[in-house]
């Protein structure tokens, strides 16, 4: 196996960043989050992993991305423990603004001949998808993503997830269910 040349390391990094932040976007549901944590995933595998070879480096940048992911949630759950403690000291007029979900542009045709109201119908079934997607469990999501749209084997999935092949055909089926139901229910047939 031959090492990963700084131009191949770039050309990884370009193919997986859209794909990283939609995955961490999804999973943090805050786009400043998604993007501090997808900038720092890459900018470990550079530092820590980048003279390995290129076959290596997508299981390797995904696991370092989740990894990434669950630390967040870690400091935010401490976060979130001092933030309650000392709350009582805080200033009445302090105004908290809710994060929400910021909705992604998703690939829909917009050439000149385009049917607009097709467009419309895409663009919805998107929305739905992205949102049944952003409701499911934190490992069925991760399981999913990987699986099904960075398009890994079972044990590529189970290498980067850090679990069993069968946690993860457990978790891919539990998340397609839950999905497919979801779309139904909002009458969405794929």
């Amino acid at each position: 196996m031959a090492l990963a040349s700084a131009k191949e390391l770039d050309a990884f990094l370009a193919a997986v960043e859209r794909r990283a932040y939609k995955s961490a976007l999804l999973a943090l549901r805050d786009h400043h989050s998604a993007l501090d944590v997808v900038q720092n995933a890459m900018l470990k595998l550079c530092e820590r992993y980048g003279e390995r070879p290129s076959e290596e480096l997508p299981l390797i940048f995904q696991r370092i991305l989740q990894n990434a992911t669950t630390d967040h949630f870690r400091r935010a759950k401490v976060r979130n423990f001092w933030t309650t403690l000392l709350a009582p000291l805080k200033d009445a007029s302090g105004d908290e603004a809710g994060d929400s979900l910021e909705a992604l542009p998703g690939a829909v045709d917009t050439s000149p001949g385009a049917d607009p109201a097709a467009m419309a119908e895409s663009s919805q079934h998107l929305a739905a998808i992205e949102q049944a997607l952003a409701e499911l469990p934190a490992r069925q999501r991760q399981a999913f993503l990987l699986r099904y749209w960075e398009e890994m084997d079972i044990a590529e999935t189970a290498r980067a997830m850090g679990c069993s092949e069968g946690s993860v055909k457990t978790h891919c089926f539990r998340a397609v269910s839950a999905l497919s139901a979801k779309l139904k229910g909002k009458g969405i047939r794929l």
